[in-house]
């Protein structure tokens, strides 16, 4: 083989990836947001999840960015890993229509793709129509590579040297072992696969190596995701653990398969006859709805397997009992009155989580120490949310029902009431990161400033209790006492604020941490606001 030879093989492939690269980008582009918006939808229907997938993939031409989207959803609480793994094995069936598409023959019409994709993309300025230029562009791109490649290998063809090197990859284990390590390196099962199929063409590869090395490729394909994970909390970790297990899983079944029953592969040849890239498409697509099929009903266990490796640590634990609704499961079930009783019971409890959050971040803000503090309290303003939205839906469904009037009243300010609590959270959210400012620029606030702090705290905490009282007992005994708590939490904001600006005067105080410290006092002052707004939430 010549270095020109070898250049040719080189650029073909370089072309090929990167027409995919393109071809993928275009297609998002064109997409939109409406691939993101899917995928959140998705819902413990295995089914649908794994159709999702399929589809998702499809559009994007890549398993590996609708994993990476995946992972990003559970790193951020919006899917849960049940729902995830249902996308993934979707993933696995829709990355199988590349090598669909490029077992057609398409090298001659490649340029005239080139050309109409580079009018498109260059010379109009229609968003949707650029992004189709681009998708023409790297269809062109990817079938002018593989001619690329198909031409650069045919000497290899005569070459006894690489017949012998090739001739190792008989080896079912070795040739999965190449095909995990050439996927890991080229971080695309589909790209790898193709690259197969054109070795395969050309009679360097056998249909037989072709199908070791895709199962070795679904492997492989793992490795971004991976990669990725590592800049992602634990449960983005358990997804991408997630799909290398069910590609494992799904190597074992599919070698188990063939092992067994190798008359399998000689249907799947009937199926195109004569036709190897053909051949080794149709494998690849039939192995990935095989491997579904067989291991959906399992996924439970894959999640528990993926647990056992990670297991949830106490405040993973904690999280999870606080995100779930404890006494509204099944509200549409219950009778319209006990549901409404219920339901003042859950957004009792979200209160409970909201104060106990700002609690945590006080203790944080008093002593930075406790980094575990920091961590904790971003973790209950994201359970606070969720429940926020999900009593709010809750609540809304229970109004639609036939309810007397003093149940919608009640339904009414609940909904107020959770939104309150919802900013309460989100006040303790910005106290940590006051603490943060304080620690990151090395600024403190005087002593005088943080002991007047202690008390505007101890005055919003005892504000927030008696509101609290007043909404869960539903009785305004003790409206005019959270009344007067609030006025003080007023009063002392005022005071301490002129203090500060005294301060200021006297050069007795850091300019920055002033800042800090007028912030501070503004939203603690807020908090006590949005608990007289509990107090008089089921006041006519």
């Amino acid at each position: 083989m010549t270095v020109w030879e070898i250049l040719s093989l080189l650029g073909g492939v370089g072309l090929f990836l990167y027409g995919m690269t393109v071809m993928s980008s275009g297609l998002k582009n064109a997409a939109g947001d409406s691939l993101h918006v899917i995928l959140e939808k998705v819902t413990t229907n295995r089914v649908l999840a794994v159709l999702i997938g399929i589809v998702v993939t499809m559009l994007v031409q890549s398993s590996s960015a609708t994993d990476m989207m995946v992972i990003g959803f559970v790193n951020s609480g919006l899917m849960t890993l049940a729902q995830a793994i249902g996308v993934i094995m979707g993933a696995n069936i829709g990355t199988t229509v590349t090598a669909q598409i490029t077992a057609f023959n398409l090298t001659a019409l490649a340029p005239a793709l080139v050309f109409v994709g580079t009018v498109l993309y260059l010379f109009l300025k229609k968003p949707l129509v650029k992004h189709i230029g681009a998708i023409l562009l790297g269809f062109g791109m990817l079938f002018v590579g593989i001619g690329l490649i198909k031409t650069a290998i045919a000497p290899l063809a005569q070459s006894e040297g690489f017949i012998r090197v090739l001739s190792a990859l008989s080896h079912p284990a070795l040739a999965v072992l190449f095909g995990i390590l050439f996927t890991a390196l080229l971080q695309s099962s589909s790209s790898s696969v193709v690259i197969f199929q054109a070795f395969a063409v050309e009679g360097l590869l056998t249909y037989e190596q072709c199908v070791y090395l895709a199962i070795g490729a679904a492997i492989g394909s793992v490795m971004p995701n991976l990669l990725a994970s590592l800049t992602t909390d634990r449960n983005g970790k358990r997804t991408a653990l997630l799909n290398l297990y069910f590609n494992m899983l799904r190597a074992v079944q599919l070698l188990l398969i063939i092992t067994i029953f190798p008359v399998v592969l000689d249907w799947i040849k009937l199926l195109s006859p004569g036709d190897v890239a053909r051949q080794v498409a149709n494998t690849h697509t039939i192995f990935a709805i095989v491997a579904v099929l067989v291991l959906l009903p399992c996924s439970k266990l894959i999640i528990k397997l993926t647990y056992l490796t990670m297991p949830l640590l106490p405040e993973e634990q904690r999280q999870k009992e606080d995100r779930r609704l404890v006494f509204l499961p099944g509200a549409e079930q219950m009778v319209p009155a006990v549901a409404v009783r219920q339901a003042k019971l859950e957004v009792e409890r979200m209160g409970k989580i909201a104060r106990s959050n700002l609690t945590s971040a006080l203790e944080y803000f008093f002593y930075p120490e406790r980094e575990e503090l920091f961590d904790r309290v971003e973790e209950t303003e994201q359970t606070v949310d969720w429940l926020d939205h999900t009593i709010s839906d809750r609540l809304v469904t229970l109004r639609s029902l036939q309810l007397p009037e003093r149940d919608v009243f009640l339904l009414s300010r609940m909904i107020r009431v959770t939104s309150n609590f919802e900013r309460i959270s989100d006040h303790a959210e910005n106290i940590i990161e006051f603490a943060q400012r304080l620690k990151t620029d090395k600024v403190t606030i005087s002593d005088a400033g943080m002991e007047e702090l202690r008390q505007l705290s101890v005055g919003v905490l005892q504000c927030l209790d008696v509101a609290m009282d007043v909404f869960e007992t539903e009785s305004l005994k003790r409206l005019p006492e959270a009344e007067e708590l609030e006025q003080n939490v007023d009063d002392m904001q005022a005071q301490f604020i002129q203090n500060h600006i005294d301060r200021l005067m006297q050069s007795g105080c850091n300019p920055l941490a002033g800042v800090i410290f007028t912030d501070m006092c503004t939203d603690l002052e807020r908090c006590s606001d949005q608990a007289l707004n509990i107090a008089h939430a089921l006041r006519r």
